[in-house]
Formats: C-alpha cells, structure tokens, sequence
C-alpha cells in the first residue's frame, strides 16, 4: 500500500473540508503542535505541499522552516499574507481558490449597498430599542437610479456591476488597464471616479500594490453625500482617514466587510450609526465554502498527481 503524501496545515477549513482532507493525505495541523518552531525544525523537511486560508496565508518565518516546500494551496482568492517575494524565489506553486465565490461576495457586497443607503441595520436598531412609538424613522437615500463606481473591474467587480444594472444604475470603472470588452465607461483616475460617484465599491485584490489605495483625497471626493462599501482587503483604504471623514460626516456612509487590521475594529466605528460593519463574511455561505473547500482538495490531488494545479495563482 502507498503511504499518503504528507501535507502541512497552516490554518483550519471547515470540519468537512479538513475530514476530505485528512482521508486523502497524511494531513498535520500546525496549530495543534505545542512548539510550532520545535516542530518545523524537526519535522519540516518532510512536506512538499501546505494548505493555508486567505487570512493566515504562509509566513517568511514558516517558509524559511520548510526546506522541501513545492506547493501551497490556499482556500481564497485573497494572495496578500502569503510572503511571495521568497515563494517567487524558491519556485513554489500557488493555487487559489477563484470563481467559486464570485457570486456570493457580490451577493453580499450589493447587501452592504442597499444596507447603509436604506439605514436597514440601524432602523433595525431603531425598533428594537423601542424608539418606533416616539416617532418615525429618519428619510434615507433610494437606491435604484444611483451612480456606480466600481473599483477594480475583475470578476466580482463584473458581478457587482451585473447586479446592479437591475437597480437601474449608471455604472463606470476604474482599473489598471481598461476593459474595452465591458460596456460600462472607465474612470481617468479614482478621485474622479469618486466625484462622480454616489457610491464607490471597491472589489480590488489586497497587496502592496494596492495598500492605501483608497486614499484620503479619494474619500474626500466622495463627499458628504456618498458612500464607500469595500468588499475586498482593508488595507485597500486609508482607515485612520476614513474613520476620521466618517465621524464628520464629510462621507455619507460606509458598508465594510473587511478592515486594515482585522479582527480588531476601530472603536469609533462600532459607534457610527451611518456605518455597517461585518466580520469578513463575503464567502461565508454553506455553498460557497463547501466549493472553495472541494477545489483546495481537487488542487492538492492535481499537484501530487501531475505536479500542477487547476487554479494557479500569481501576485497581483
């Protein structure tokens, strides 16, 4: 019988995906050895592939402790905590995990949309709180009709923006090269795009060519009437300026599902009534995940079988 190719695990998947893997790999969960240091200096040189997720990618420490590393296969489509200069430079494969959760994060980012705009989480808050007998809930501003910025036309952004044309709204763009196969209009510039926009969307990949790239001039052209919704990496956005634009109302709102430093979430946030905040949910439905998860097991197997991926990913 042929032993089961070892495979590191950096993170956790569900307990389905991480019960597929183990069936199929002699699989070690990092997070379970009481030394992680102790453990990759004495055991590391064993494993050819690691699975990782978006959020905990792979560590220049780590790496350095995994002489034999070929391959990292990577629930997500978010490439930004993995340390590619040194992947680069050792040759390692990487696989993400794209299309499958296209929709869903679209779903979810035309959710965030509809939310801050129509107030529906804080009328919520509203009612509970028992403020409804004093007197009715203050106007908020219609959707349908609106003007759409789009950040980053790749293919969530072509699925917000599928989305969005059922609400009636005029749709432009802004990308690193234009898309002359779309039929929406690109943006010269973001500070641009943000004045013409009455909400900014932002779907970009996170990275160091990305860090900040929502900057305070942007949001300073967004202006007191428009709101920024941000479904990509928190790095993407200036926080310390959105926070500070936000609490003087010099933007009207913002629908966030991603922050700079998350978990940790800047308390005046928590405090806004005007913002609505999520915990980096974007994928997180039954559907999706099983999906990402299937395709993080098929790339495993393809890799020890053929020596590639299905889905192979690159820096941005």
């Amino acid at each position: 019988m042929t032993a089961r190719p070892s495979v590191l695990h950096l993170s956790r998947l569900s307990q389905r995906g991480d019960e597929k893997l183990s069936q199929a790999f002699d699989l070690v969960f990092l997070r379970d050895q009481a030394d992680t240091e102790a453990f990759l200096q004495r055991e590391g040189a064993r494993f050819e592939l690691a699975v990782t997720t978006a959020p905990v990618g792979l560590s220049p420490e780590t790496l350095a402790l995994l002489p034999n590393l070929k391959a990292l296969a990577c629930r997500g489509i978010g490439t930004d905590k993995i340390c590619w200069p040194q992947v680069k430079a050792r040759g390692i494969q990487v696989s993400t995990t794209p299309d499958v959760l296209t929709e869903c994060v679209a779903d979810l980012a035309m959710g965030l949309l509809i939310d801050v705009m129509r107030g529906m989480s804080d009328a919520d808050r509203y009612l509970r709180s028992g403020l409804w007998p004093q007197g009715t809930y203050p106007l908020t501003r219609r959707v349908w009709g609106k003007r759409l910025g789009v950040v980053g036309m790749g293919r969530i952004g072509q699925a917000i923006a599928h989305r969005a044309l059922a609400f009636r709204m005029d749709i432009r763009y802004f990308n690193r090269r234009p898309r002359i196969d779309l039929p929406y209009s690109a943006s010269p510039s973001l500070e641009e795009l943000a004045r013409w926009s009455d909400v900014l969307m932002v779907a970009v990949t996170g990275g160091a060519h990305t860090h900040h790239l929502i900057s305070e001039s942007v949001l300073e052209a967004l202006g007191p009437e428009g709101y920024l919704v941000n479904i990509s990496r928190g790095s993407v956005i200036d926080e310390g300026a959105l926070v500070r634009l936000l609490a003087e109302r010099k933007i009207g709102g913002a629908g966030l599902d991603v922050f700079e430093h998350e978990p940790s979430v800047p308390q005046a946030l928590l405090e806004m009534p005007h913002v609505v905040l999520l915990p980096h949910v974007g994928s997180g439905t039954e559907e999706t995940r099983r999906a990402m998860e299937d395709l993080v097991l098929d790339n495993a197997k393809s890799f020890f079988e053929t020596g590639r991926f299905i889905t192979p990913a690159q820096p941005d």
